[in-house]
């Protein structure tokens, strides 16, 4: 793997005051596999060009727009342009950059959720499963190795048939009105032409949606929604619980908020089953509990040797030294890079480099917005949990 070239990325977004942007490279970059050749950094030419210039990149691969991009890299030979494009936008402008790249033959690494619509979802899911290019959607929390962990072990009926399953993301950033007070990432996130229908559980609600289903290993089948809007003059959510049922019966709580005031993130999973229970969280992420009922509890501990393959191939520094959210970033990187060599080798990918998140978790990402609010302004409540693709 070493002899052969690193693979070129090019990016849309992620310009001059973009926090997500700056994650995705740092991530991208940190395993030597791929390297940051070109971009449309910025709908504005300038950002783009001065983005292109803190970057150090050559001024000729740096574009004022994702089609200039696409068409120009397209006209260079093969061995020079982009393979990959990494699209790290607001919701409103991830589907057409994907698509345009999917179709011109480049891989795709995209920002969640999948896109601002449903419609677009289902589209783009099409459009994915029709390609022979590689799709990754960067739900981040599932590339921390004490989460692999919990899946394997789940996956392996350590902790027997699962019966319960809480999902909690806490944060309380926008507990006022921030996007009166030019504040980029509120006036974005709580603007439903650019972030999508739903706000809180559009942004961290899939997250928490996504590493429930994830963990468990099982679908979610029906749902009851409770949305709302805490802060007066916010158009969109800002808060809510989900009473979920998957499709072993086991039973699930999701509960996300943005207006905890004083919290940070510290997204928490409980998975519990008929011989055992897990929990994770995020602020000890490299602390796993394991719960038993007729022994104490242990603390499982990212780096060791007692742990699974899943974790193993993971975790990227000795017992102790604290791993977090970039490393899990670069994990997801990290496996859709190997993916990437081995297919062109010809070689079949490990199966734990396999295991990114995709166009399954996409369109079910964007089916959970959906359905909670659907169930949320039912008068019934409990809805079927249903997806089209």
């Amino acid at each position: 793997m070493t002899a052969q070239k690193k693979l070129k990325m090019g990016m849309v977004g992620g310009g001059p005051g973009a926090f997500i942007g700056a994650i995705h490279r740092s991530a991208a970059l940190m395993d030597g596999l791929i390297e940051i050749t070109a971009g449309a950094f910025s709908s504005n030419p300038d950002k783009s060009k001065q983005a292109g210039e803190e970057l150090m990149l050559d001024p000729s691969r740096v574009y004022a727009s994702y089609i200039e991009m696409i068409e120009k890299e397209l006209a260079l030979p093969e061995s020079e342009r982009i393979d990959i494009i990494s699209i790290v936008t607001p919701n409103n402008v991830h589907f057409e950059p994907t698509k345009m790249a999917l179709e011109n033959g480049f891989h795709v690494v995209l920002d969640k959720p999948m896109t601002l619509t449903y419609d677009e979802a289902k589209e783009l899911y099409k459009i994915i499963k029709n390609s022979d290019k590689l799709f990754c959607l960067t739900h981040t929390y599932t590339g921390y190795p004490m989460i692999k962990q919990m899946k394997q072990m789940v996956a392996e009926g350590r902790i027997g048939k699962v019966k319960k399953v809480y999902v909690e993301y806490p944060q309380g950033w926008l507990y006022k009105l921030l996007e009166h007070e030019n504040n980029k990432q509120a006036e974005w996130r709580t603007d439903p032409a650019r972030n999508g229908k739903a706000g809180c559980f559009g942004d961290i609600g899939t997250h928490a949606f996504n590493l429930a289903e994830y963990v468990a290993g099982i679908k979610v089948a029906k749902i009851c929604a409770d949305l709302d809007i805490k802060v007066k003059g916010r158009p969109i959510d800002d808060d809510g619980a989900v009473l979920m049922r998957f499709e072993n019966n086991a039973s699930g709580i999701l509960t996300a908020s943005q207006i905890d005031t004083g919290c940070e993130n510290n997204l928490k999973i409980r998975v519990y089953g008929d011989r055992g229970g897990l929990e994770w969280q995020q602020e000890d992420n490299n602390s796993l509990i394991v719960r038993w009922p007729d022994k104490p509890a242990e603390i499982f501990r990212a780096g060791t040797g007692y742990l699974g393959s899943m974790a193993n191939e993971n975790t990227r520094t000795p017992a102790g030294h604290p791993e977090g959210y970039i490393e899990a970033f670069a994990n997801i990187y990290r496996n859709f890079a190997r993916c990437i060599y081995a297919l062109r080798k010809g070689e079949q990918p490990k199966s734990e480099w396999m295991d990114f998140p995709g166009a399954e978790d996409g369109i079910r990402g964007m089916a959970f917005i959906e359905n909670v609010l659907v169930s949320s302004a039912s008068e019934h409540k409990w809805t079927p949990f249903k997806v089209e693709y």
